[in-house]
């Protein structure tokens, strides 16, 4: 295990700190222990999103939100050093990547955040962190409620075609998320709203949310309520809700979705219990007969506080991260990743 002193004095530090709040949850005894713990940020980590190299998947990168005013994206290697970081954002909250977009004729990686306190999205290339959005693209303009915070890209299998599906802070049932496909302009990246959808419950917020690119669904947390699913292809101009799970397997905030894949059309949605300090884990492919039933697999107790963002890869990064790499934002400005084996065990587990 790497960082070993450092893992072992934050896991003690936020388990005193968590068990001092009577409204945090402690660390379970039997919790996952991270495999390494990144740097910590200037202020304040909120979501990370997993970029693969094209060539030497062990040259993969984090890329990871510092939510603050005074704020940004930054880059880790799989060590959790800090390589990279962007230029000084006003309270960047979800990041998400997508791969090839065509900016001034070359296919560019791309990691998109939003940016609260300016109501836009931001656009940058991978894996330099530089921005190609001419300052940011204005979202959900027109509408008194903005707020961006969610944010899940979404490439379309038969064209490329990137979508990004934006959430807010607070907004109207049925039009609460709006999606815009991305392209490039020039030297840099546009959007334009395609797509306007989504129920909201009204309890909190919604701020998760997570695309399968290849089923083509769109999974976000409502808060407090339970996850959601929506086809996430805007042509199909299909709005109809797909399925509500999770309704009553949280304590408080559904929080961070991540998606493993094991093939194609398998393998699990993780989603974050965030006062208990867990993650749900429920089939990607869904039920046996019925893609829109998701029973509960498992609970698999972590080392993260409060956890609001995860991602996981099933690409084999080498060294600790064979068969991929799960990583989550905790308490204490920093990132988790965990070697997916610690997870595949504890799911293993639970189905016996």
């Amino acid at each position: 295990m790497k960082n070993k002193s450092l893992i072992a004095f934050l896991i003690l530090s936020f388990s005193f700190i968590a068990c001092k709040d009577d409204k945090l949850a402690p660390i379970a005894a039997n919790a996952v222990k991270p495999t390494t713990v990144t740097e910590a940020l200037p202020h304040d980590t909120d979501d990370p999103s997993i970029w693969i190299h094209p060539t030497d998947a062990s040259k993969s990168i984090i890329v990871g939100t510092d939510k603050d005013t005074d704020g940004g994206l930054y880059a880790f290697d799989l060590s959790g050093k800090i390589i990279a970081k962007s230029e000084v954002l006003k309270r960047p909250n979800n990041v998400d990547i997508a791969y090839g977009l065509l900016i001034d004729g070359k296919k560019t990686d791309i990691a998109v955040t939003t940016e609260r306190e300016t109501n836009k999205i931001r656009i940058f290339s991978l894996p330099d962190l530089k921005a190609i959005d001419n300052g940011g693209i204005p979202v959900f303009e027109g509408e008194d409620l903005r707020d961006p915070m969610g944010i899940a890209l979404y490439t379309r299998p038969s064209d490329k075609k990137i979508f990004a599906v934006v959430g807010r802070k607070s907004g109207p049932s049925g039009s609460y998320l709006w999606q815009y496909e991305l392209s490039g302009s020039g030297k840099n990246a546009v959007a334009k709203v395609v797509r306007k959808f989504g129920t909201y419950s009204g309890k909190k917020e919604i701020e998760a949310i997570a695309v399968d690119n290849e089923l083509g669904n769109i999974y976000y947390c409502d808060e407090q309520v339970g996850i959601r699913k929506y086809k996430a292809d805007p042509a199909l101009n299909d709005n109809k809700e797909l399925a509500f799970f999770g309704q009553k397997d949280f304590k408080a905030d559904h929080e961070g979705i991540a998606i493993y894949k094991k093939t194609d059309s398998t393998g699990y949605i993780l989603v974050s219990n965030q006062q208990a300090n867990s993650f749900m884990v429920y089939p990607r492919e869904g039920a046996k007969g019925n893609p829109n039933s998701y029973p509960l697999l498992a609970e698999i107790p972590t080392s993260t506080i409060e956890c609001d963002g995860a991602d996981v890869t099933s690409i084999n990064l080498g060294g600790d991260y064979k068969n991929g790499l799960f990583v989550a934002m905790s308490n204490g400005m920093t990132f988790h990743y965990y070697t997916w084996d610690l997870i595949q065990k504890r799911i293993d587990e639970a189905k016996k």
